[in-house]
Formats: C-alpha cells, structure tokens, sequence
C-alpha cells in the first residue's frame, strides 16, 4: 500500500472524514470536515483523494489559491496530505469530463467515501441542482504522525 492510501485509511472506518484546509481570499486558513475518498484521476488513473462540494465562495477560493491540505485521524494516529486542488464540475470543465462523466464522477467519489444511496436518480438531480463539483487532490507531500 502507498503512502496516500495509507493516509486514507486512518479515516476508512468513519467514511473517509478528514479535515480539509484552504486558503480564504485573506490569506487565513479555513478548514472544514469532508467525506472523501480514493479514487483513480479520470484521465490517467492515478490514485488521488477526492471529495464533493458546492458553494460559490469554497469553490472560489479553490480556484484562486488551489493549495490545500487534507488531515486524517485515528487515534492518536495522524497524516496529512498536501497538494493542490483540481476542480471538476459544471463551471469548472476539464477535458477529461463530459455531463455524463461528472455524473459518474460524483457517485464514485460518493461511494469511495462509504457512502450509499437507495435513489441514484434523485442523487444524480440534487447534485446537478445544487451544481456539485469534484475536488481531486493531486497529492504533492504526505507526511504521517503518531
């Protein structure tokens, strides 16, 4: 197992929670609590952390400053993997990502976070509403604790 997957799976038990850090247009830092999850980079299959989130301001912030760092926790047992944030979604194009990518993109990431759903449909609909973005975390230093 590598590095990253290592990292990740001091969070596999508790659906991949990690805490995510990024810089605000202030230069502080603003960190939130995430879902994420392994998954190959869609257009060459590197393994990268990945999450899914909306908001114009958090999306912003990525855009403009895509440093960001990514904390796991078990225990007393720590990593972090620090990288630069890769924007997917319906206003951030890729030319690896098409409508119908996006939508698999967004369950995969989902799923690889433990997560589950009894209505993909009505998940596909909320995501497009409520213009969900993939953040792919192209890892640049992962460092362990303990």
């Amino acid at each position: 197992m590598g590095a990253l997957e290592d990292a990740w799976g001091l969070s596999r038990d508790e659906t991949g929670l990690a805490i995510v850090s990024t810089v605000r247009a202030d230069q502080t830092v603003q960190s939130t609590l995430v879902n994420t999850g392994l998954v190959g980079h869609p257009a060459d299959g590197t393994p990268v952390l990945a999450f899914v989130t909306y908001g114009a301001v958090k999306l912003r912030n990525l855009r403009e400053r895509p440093q960001i760092a990514v904390a796991f926790r078990s225990g007393w047992r720590y990593a972090t993997v620090e990288g630069r944030a890769l924007l997917a979604g319906p206003d951030d194009p890729q030319p690896w990502l098409d409508p119908e990518r996006l939508r698999l993109l967004l369950r995969e990431i989902f799923t690889a976070a433990g997560g589950t759903h009894d209505d993909w449909p009505a998940y596909d609909r909320t995501m497009v509403e409520q213009r969900r973005t993939a953040v792919l975390v192209i890892p640049a230093r992962i460092y362990p604790g303990s």
